[in-house]
C-alpha cells in the first residue's frame, strides 16, 4: 500500500478523482534481476513506474555490443515511448539489473484518459518535459564533458551505482570501456576527487 502511496504521489498533476482512475489503471509486477519489461522487436502497449531496483534501456549494434541508454532508478516512469507513440516496435530493449518491483497500465488506457481530463493532459505533458530534459542533459554530457565528469555526475545522480549496477553497464552509459572506467576510478582515488 505504502509503494502505491508513492506511486500516486509521483503522479502530482492529478486530482484526487483521477488518482483513483490511475490507481485502477495500474497492477503491480515484480522482476528478478536478467528479467525484460521489454524486448527489442516486442510491441510495446504499457508504461512502467519503477518503485524499486535499477534497470537499464539499451540497444545492440549489428556487430552485438550493448550500449546502454538509460539506467532507471526509483520513483520513475520508464518504457518504449518511441514504440508506444509509434505503435512500432521497440528498437531498445528494457533489462531488470536487479529484483525490480514497478506498477504497469495500459499506455492507451492513459492516452484515452488524457482526452478527457485535462489534468491526465498535464500530467502526460510534464512526464514528457522531464524525459525531454533528460535525455537533453544525456546529449549535452556526451558532447561537452569528458568521461571523468561524465562519471562524477553520474555517482552524484545515483550516489550508490557502484554497489547496484556492474562495471560494465556503467562503462557502457558512459560510453567508454571498462577499462577506461577502472582507470577513472583509479584517479579518482588517488587524487581523492570524490
Amino acid at each position: 500500500m505504502e509503494d502505491l502511496k508513492r506511486v500516486v504521489n509521483f503522479f502530482d498533476k492529478l486530482n484526487n478523482d483521477s488518482k483513483i482512475l490511475l490507481v485502477n489503471l495500474l497492477s503491480k509486477k515484480e522482476y528478478n534481476k536478467g528479467d525484460f519489461i521489454i524486448k527489442k522487436g516486442d510491441t510495446p502497449q504499457n508504461f512502467y513506474v519503477l518503485i524499486k531496483g535499477v534497470l537499464r534501456s539499451y540497444i545492440t549494434d549489428d556487430n552485438g555490443k550493448e550500449h546502454t541508454r538509460t539506467l532507471f532508478t526509483p520513483v520513475t516512469t520508464t518504457g518504449c515511448m518511441s514504440g508506444l507513440i509509434l505503435k512500432e516496435p521497440s528498437e531498445l530493449s528494457y533489462e531488470c539489473l536487479s529484483y525490480c518491483e514497478l506498477y504497469e497500465g495500459n499506455y492507451y488506457d492513459f492516452i484515452e484518459l488524457t482526452k478527457e481530463r485535462i489534468d491526465f493532459a498535464n500530467q502526460y505533458n510534464h512526464i514528457l518535459e522531464q524525459i525531454f530534459l533528460k535525455m537533453e542533459s544525456k546529449i549535452y554530457d556526451l558532447s561537452v564533458l569528458n568521461a571523468t565528469e561524465r562519471y562524477l555526475k553520474l555517482r552524484d545522480e545515483i550516489p550508490e551505482i557502484e554497489n547496484l549496477v556492474a562495471q560494465y553497464h556503467i562503462a557502457s552509459y558512459l560510453n567508454i570501456s571498462p577499462v577506461q572506467l577502472s582507470r577513472i576510478r583509479k584517479d579518482i582515488i588517488e587524487k581523492r576527487l570524490y
